[in-house]
């Protein structure tokens, strides 16, 4: 297996509600990180993030990092 191997299947953001919404999906990669595309598009591209990523990035959207 593959690191970038999708593990598990996609599912969409709870923030991600309504239409018309920016909606992402994410998916567990065989190495722990994630796989993310959008719901709109899931043709349009995946991108991936390790383990360690994925993980600063949830913690800085706890912690407001992103809040516009």
């Amino acid at each position: 297996m593959k690191s970038r191997d999708i593990v598990t299947e996609f599912v969409k953001a709870s923030a991600s509600q309504g239409i018309n919404q920016e909606c992402v999906e994410v998916a567990v990669t065989a190495d722990g990180g994630r796989a993310v595309r959008d719901s709109k598009d899931r043709d349009g591209g995946t991108q991936f993030h390790a383990s360690a990523a994925w993980g600063a990035f949830v913690v800085g959207v706890k912690a407001g990092a992103f809040d516009r």
